[in-house]
């Protein structure tokens, strides 16, 4: 049967859109954008347990007393972990798409429900819609729409939207018939039948398609984090990249505390703005009697209970209180004067230090400075598209070499900054007799005939069955396991706590290194190359745009002990200290600011005083 060329026809009507409709992308770029800038600045303005108070107190309107404890104990939990501010990034994208997708799926539920033809139309692009894969969505997001908030709301919107339709639908749908033929019978308009009669029945089972657009929402706005949307997202890709369950867990009760919160709060707001909810409700707590851990306030007293809160707060001195009020004093001249760059990086190691290390230099060099996380593919397409302005960690020219020819002619190479590395199969120490690939000849029982290996994207697979396997004729002997770094590091850790043989493919610099003992076999024939170098890559232009900041980028160097105590710094400091780690590790290194950002001469330089001065040549 002939190739049918599905994947060709989208690439061509993706580039068809890209060349002709790119005027309406950017201008929904700019409302979710600017919709999503609106709220987060709203939930970050207060002080953490402020907003956590506020919410308890529509908790307490909403379900009880009971409810509202709960909810602050849960959102000051989320405070006490660190990860307040990337929870509200969270909950803003949720909001932003939830909201969309509400003005959207309503209207088209309700003309579903009074129109059979647009049901069955419907109906196959909703399966369509729910059934495939949510990471998907992101590719054309992030292509249509660029990385960061934007793609996510995009792709969470698209996710979420199905539920609210069919949900909608089926409420109109569920309404008495005769309810309706009593209304037309006395004259009542189409447009107030359905306002007045069938949109008030049908609203418990609204609420319920409410519901499940926002836990849809919630569970594609972590996977969202792979595309620069930070947010509790971007903690899991990162506790995922470094296998660090701590961090994983923390992120992981944050994103249920939120959801939970959210699920309760909508399913008792469906009960509240429902005629028979209402009453379905007053008459169970008039059986029930009044209980102190049930008591629901007034709606009057739940505004007022807000309002006192915002101004204690206000009074207090206290909004604005969650951003990042620590500045880094700076040490040299305004060369910056206040000039916002981006940094993208990849949740390695080695990407972490320096993105984090270059975040705290720029910023004492008079530099506004923003560090976005991403997936690999993103972090390309992000440069790509200038969204982003360098990155640090990329390993040229084997380990990202499909990402080099796709992009390369649209990225600035800055030059290698780290090198060279290496890429070879590991073992453990206690496996004996086995120290080159040559000695893994004939031992393929001992390993269960297979190597363990990482993303089958990744460069280093690619020349691992193509070449280094059959250099020393063990391509017959061996199968390469396809998985991805988090599990070949998840399943090294497993056959390294019950001393089980074990071949990985791993790369240096890498932590498994520190963290295991561990053998890197010799590669005599040298199938595996020279190794690759680490390059600061930057958006096309970023050089000419800023002469300095470029120059000192394309002179950036790390010796491998600078490296490994970095990485050591910021692996005890924690998640969301690694500036902090950066700033104690720089106290031990006195001199690499000046090394790695120095003054250009004529530029004023800042005393100890606080004033500035003319440099003296």
């Amino acid at each position: 049967m002939p190739r049918i060329p599905l994947g060709d026809w989208v690439n061509s009507t993706v580039d068809w859109l890209l060349g002709h409709m790119a005027w309406l992308f950017d201008l929904c770029k700019s409302v979710f954008t600017g919709s999503y800038d609106g709220i987060n600045a709203v939930l970050q303005a207060p002080h953490p347990l402020l907003l956590a108070g506020i919410l308890a107190v529509l908790a307490w309107w909403l379900r009880g007393s009971f409810a509202g404890v709960l909810t602050f104990v849960g959102f000051a939990f989320i405070d006490s972990m660190g990860l307040w501010s990337n929870a509200m990034v969270t909950l803003s994208l949720v909001l932003v798409a939830t909201i969309i997708a509400l003005v959207i799926s309503v209207p088209v539920g309700i003309w579903a429900a009074r129109s059979d033809r647009v049901s069955a139309a419907v109906r196959p692009v909703l399966d369509f819609m729910q059934t495939l894969p949510a990471m998907v969505y992101l590719i054309p997001a992030i292509l249509f729409f660029g990385t960061g908030a934007s793609a996510g709301i995009v792709a969470t919107l698209i996710f979420a939207l199905a539920p609210g339709v069919r949900m909608t639908e089926l409420g109109i749908r569920q309404v008495d018939k005769e309810l309706v033929e009593a209304a037309e019978a006395f004259g009542t308009t189409p447009r107030n039948t359905l306002l007045r009669v069938q949109l008030p029945l049908a609203l418990p089972t609204v609420m319920a398609g409410v519901n499940q657009v926002i836990m849809l929402g919630l569970s594609m706005a972590a996977i969202a984090g792979m595309v620069g949307t930070g947010g509790l997202g971007g903690d899991v890709n990162e506790a995922i990249g470094q296998l660090n369950v701590g961090l994983g867990a923390e992120s992981g009760v944050a994103i249920v505390i939120l959801a939970i919160y959210l699920d309760r709060m909508t399913s008792a707001l469906g009960t509240e703005v429902s005629p028979l909810g209402r009453r379905a409700a007053a008459r169970a707590r008039a059986a029930k009697g009044l209980k102190i851990w049930s008591y629901r306030p007034q709606p009057q007293i739940a505004v007022v209970g807000v309002v006192i809160l915002a101004l204690v707060a206000g009074g207090m001195g206290i909004f604005g209180g969650n951003g990042d009020s620590s500045t880094t004093a700076s040490d040299g001249g305004d060369i910056g004067k206040g000039r916002k760059i981006t940094i993208g990086y990849i949740p390695w190691d080695e990407g972490v230090a320096s993105t984090y290390l270059w975040k705290e230099v720029l910023e004492r060099r008079g530099y506004k400075v923003e560090a976005r996380q991403f997936d690999a593919g993103p972090l390309y397409t992000a440069l790509a598209q200038g969204s982003v302005d360098f990155q640090t960690d990329a390993w040229l020219p084997v380990t990202h070499e499909q990402y080099w020819k796709k992009y390369g002619k649209q990225l600035e190479d800055l030059g290698s900054w780290y090198g060279p590395t290496s890429l070879e199969l590991a073992v453990p120490s206690y496996v004996k007799d086995v120290d080159s690939l040559a000695d893994l000849k004939g031992r393929a029982s001992v390993f269960g005939g297979k190597v363990t290996g990482i993303e089958s994207s990744a460069g280093m697979m690619g020349l691992l069955k193509s070449k280094v396997l059959k250099e020393y004729g063990l391509d017959k002997e061996y199968k390469v396991v396809d998985s991805s770094t988090p599990a070949m590091l998840a399943e090294l850790k497993r056959a390294y706590s019950k001393k089980e043989p074990i071949v990985v493919t791993l790369w240096s610099p890498h932590w498994a290194y520190s963290d295991y003992d561990l053998k890197k076999l010799k590669d005599p024939e040298g199938a595996w190359g020279t190794g690759d170098g680490v390059h600061t890559l930057a958006r096309k232009g970023f050089a000419a745009d800023d002469p300095v900041a470029g120059g000192w980028l394309k002179n950036f160097k790390l010796s491998e002990k600078q490296l490994t105590g970095l990485e050591s710094e910021i692996n005890k400091a924690g998640k969301g200290r690694q500036q902090d780690a950066v700033r104690t590790w720089l106290k031990g290194n006195p001199d690499v600011v000046d090394k790695l950002a120095p003054i250009p001469a004529g530029s004023s330089a800042r005393s100890a005083d606080g004033r500035s001065t003319p440099d003296v040549e």
